[in-house]
């Protein structure tokens, strides 16, 4: 009995506590709002987070005339949503009126902008003149994004359309990263129907460093087909075939992916992270509100702790940092 209290008591001893990057957080919500930087702030600081990836929302949700009650999400109703790039502005104002002590755990990423227009690279060019030094990615863009793209206004954005091929020029061309929000299906096909959205920029870019958001799943398709028979392998390749691209696992892949009904990691999916131990990255994906931040990425560590030590810790932190520009890199 003693011998068993020893062994659970030194395997306490030696449990894991990791230091975080999260790679996915939005600062403000649908309607442009935040709970504000000190709870940010606060959050970070009570949970070994060391380093934020920070962007806007690139929508806004309208309170529609005819709606008596404002929704509280972008699903609340069925008022439109729309293109909103003062959401970038709001991002750059909170991190630059932080200290320069503060500010070096903040990477901004730009999302205000119409993935649908063939403008969108110049205003990009625009606000990276304006704010020089300041954005380290572009994103999260939002391209097929469940109800939300039927909500959105305008037509249906793609990841391999005209204005995000300009976009993925402007993005190499300055050394950031571009999250992409592109779902690899539709809430009912059982098959891959908009995987060659993502491929085609990850075969004709290839100087482009993608992160595609939760691996083109979404909450939304899994409360209609639970879990995709099909993710685990074409990822595979996908990962075989174009080093440029890295994961993003917010949100919708922790469970039913990473971690099975009783919260155990699954075999496969350790496999796959061990094998590209590189590029994979947590994120919490919060949208403004910062309380839950901490338990968000604590999820993750069940299936942390299934990893090899030194690939657990590129996952929950170091790998989002070797993304960003070398210039950030090297301060």
């Amino acid at each position: 009995m003693f011998a068993c209290l020893l062994a659970v008591a030194s395997s306490a001893a030696v449990a894991r506590e990791y230091a975080y990057s999260d790679a996915h957080l939005h600062y403000v919500d649908f309607f442009q709002e935040t709970a504000g930087m000190p709870k940010l702030l606060k959050a970070m600081a009570e949970n070994r987070i060391e380093h934020v990836m920070i962007s806007g929302v690139p929508v806004a949700k309208k309170w529609h005339e005819d709606e008596p009650k404002r929704p509280r999400y972008y699903a609340g109703d069925d008022a439109d949503a729309y293109w909103y790039s003062a959401t970038d502005v709001i991002v750059a104002a909170a991190v630059s009126k932080l200290p320069a002590e503060q500010r070096q755990h903040f990477h901004p990423f730009l999302s205000g902008f119409n993935p649908n227009d063939k403008n969108s690279d110049a205003h990009i060019q625009r606000m990276l003149d304006l704010y020089p030094g300041l954005w380290q990615g572009i994103g999260e863009v939002f391209t097929r994004h469940d109800d939300l793209t039927a909500l959105t206004s305008g037509d249906t954005p793609r990841a391999n359309n005209e204005a995000m091929t300009r976009i993925y020029h402007l993005a190499a061309e300055n050394d950031l990263p571009v999250m992409l929000h592109s779902n690899i299906t539709s809430k009912r096909e059982k098959n891959p129907l908009y995987l060659a959205e993502i491929e085609e920029p990850l075969r004709n870019h290839p100087h482009t460093r993608f992160i595609w958001a939760h691996a083109g799943t979404s909450m939304e398709i899994h409360r209609h087909q639970t879990q995709l028979t099909f993710l685990l392998p074409t990822l595979t390749r996908m990962l075989e075939s174009y080093p440029n691209l890295f994961i993003d696992l917010s949100w919708s892949l922790l469970t039913p992916y990473l971690l099975d009904e009783a919260g155990k990691p699954r075999d496969e999916w350790l496999k796959l992270v061990e094998r590209f131990p590189e590029r994979f990255m947590v994120g919490s994906d919060v949208v403004g509100r910062f309380n839950k931040l901490g338990k968000e990425l604590h999820s993750f560590d069940p299936f942390l702790d299934a990893l090899p030590e030194d690939v657990a810790r590129k996952v929950a932190r170091d790998n989002f940092l070797a993304i960003l520009p070398r210039s950030v890199a090297m301060e």
